[in-house]
């Protein structure tokens, strides 16, 4: 369904996905030590950690995010590092993906599938749990 021409669209911006964690504090860890993200939001609230992290855009102000979720039922346990079937979970650009995959290698990150195109460059990697993410060079940059 394309959108009417004359119609604004209902939404403006992506605010933030859901990653399942086991553990906040060490998903946090990875997330902002090893990838650069910042904590947006961190707040415990009835017993329940609402950790919200992003990366700096542009402004400074993050673009969009993700809250690392811990998991709170027996069924949800099995779909940490699952949770896209082994799919990517997140694509982040970056402006050097050769400079990012020799970063993420010496952080001890498990990286694979480099890749060069007309598309631009891309590697996978894997965070702490095993979710995919791919970290995307655009033509240009």
């Amino acid at each position: 369904m394309v959108p009417s021409p004359d119609r604004e669209p209902p939404f403006t911006a992506l605010g933030r996905t859901v990653v399942l964690v086991a553990d906040a504090e060490a998903a946090l860890g990875f997330y902002r030590d090893v990838l650069g993200f910042v904590v947006l939001h961190d707040q415990t609230a009835d017993g329940y950690r609402y950790l919200h992290i992003g990366l700096p855009g542009p402004t400074g102000r993050p673009a969009a995010g993700i809250w690392l979720m811990p998991v709170t039922a027996a069924g949800e346990r099995e779909l940490i590092g699952r949770q896209c079937g082994g799919r990517p979970l997140l694509v982040l650009y970056t402006d050097d993906v050769g400079r990012t995959g020799a970063h993420l290698r010496a952080q001890g990150v498990r990286v694979w599938n480099e890749r060069v195109g007309d598309e631009g460059r891309s590697l996978h990697f894997a965070d702490l749990y095993g979710n995919v993410i791919v970290a995307a060079q655009p033509p240009g940059s």
